[in-house]
């Protein structure tokens, strides 16, 4: 069956335009097979990234400045040969087919979601505390039912952005190169984006290249949810007042108009490392339940569907 819908689709390669195509193949391929279990390149990156960190981030440096420049080093040799190399394969579509569907993330981000709800939707919050720890790095372990919840839609709405609507978006605009500087960088972001002592000047050049290069993706992110939530007035609202109050300046607006399309209270505090942050409130004062964990997962996949047809009228207006 899956062999049959994978024709089906690959068919559309020649009879509507490419690159609406490949999107839609590459969905279609992600969300029949999600990631592989073996050798996925961005796991193999991350090694890598692991062991060039270990050598060039001195913490015995006082200088902010040198530690910075080493960071900047870090990411430039790590992303500039894959991106090279994506600049190569970009005439072939069977590269920009396998890229892409590599890069995308929406049959992982909804397989852990349902890994979250279904515990909860069983009163079995301590298996849910370790089904969320895979999705955030947030402390889990004196989590209730609520911030359990609150946490698994935090990071449907956030990661929908980096793992989907962001990739699609480079694509669009870049091609195969734009995916791979996408993805990479947002791995390093993940990976060294933190203000620890470790991370606080060698993660800044990841970091700040993340936030540039999903400042607008973020926002037609945002834009997204609120169309195709139950609430758009109340997520524009939402987006409009309180998204530029986080520290992230993408992930407020994102979270902020989810979180008002879905009509349900997200953000407030949160413990990282054992230290308790404070976030900006967002949403409606109804608090969020198991049951909206998969209204999030609903939410990105009829987003999905909304940009597929944006970029079908956009590849043929632009024709």
């Amino acid at each position: 069956m899956q062999d049959v819908l994978l024709n089906r689709v690959m068919a559309l390669v020649n009879d509507v335009h490419p690159m609406v195509a490949i999107c839609a193949a590459a969905l279609l391929i992600d969300w029949l097979f999600g990631e592989p279990r073996f050798a996925h390149p961005l796991v193999g990156f991350g090694r890598m990234a692991t062991r060039v960190e270990g050598r060039l981030n001195d913490l015995s440096w006082s200088s902010p400045l040198l530690r910075r420049f080493y960071g900047l080093l870090a990411v430039f040799s790590l992303v500039a040969p894959p991106v090279l190399l994506a600049f190569l394969l970009d005439g072939f579509w069977w590269a920009q087919l396998a890229g892409l569907s590599l890069a995308l993330g929406a049959h992982s981000l909804v397989s852990h979601a349902r890994a979250v709800s279904w515990p909860l939707s069983l009163g079995n919050v301590r298996m849910a505390r370790t089904e969320v720890a895979r999705m955030v790095s947030r402390d889990t372990r004196e989590m209730d039912q609520t911030d359990v919840s609150r946490a698994a839609i935090e990071s449907v709405l956030e990661n929908g952005n980096d793992a989907i609507f962001a990739t699609l978006f480079w694509f669009v605009v870049a091609g195969l190169p734009g995916v791979v500087l996408h993805r990479l960088v947002n791995t390093l972001d993940a990976m060294w984006g933190y203000r620890t002592p470790r991370f606080r000047h060698f993660g800044w050049a990841a970091a700040r290249l993340d936030d540039l290069l999903n400042l607008v993706p973020a926002r037609l992110t945002a834009l997204s949810y609120a169309l195709m939530g139950r609430h758009p007035v109340i997520a524009v609202r939402e987006w409009r007042e309180k998204g530029h109050l986080w520290a992230s300046p993408n992930a407020g607006p994102v979270l902020a108009a989810g979180a008002g399309a879905m009509g349900r209270q997200l953000g407030g505090t949160a413990r990282y490392g054992g230290l308790t942050r404070a976030r900006p409130v967002v949403g409606p004062q109804v608090l969020p339940g198991h049951r909206d964990i998969e209204r999030a997962c609903q939410l990105v996949l009829r987003s999905v569907l909304f940009w597929l047809l944006a970029i079908l009228v956009g590849a043929y207006a632009l024709a």
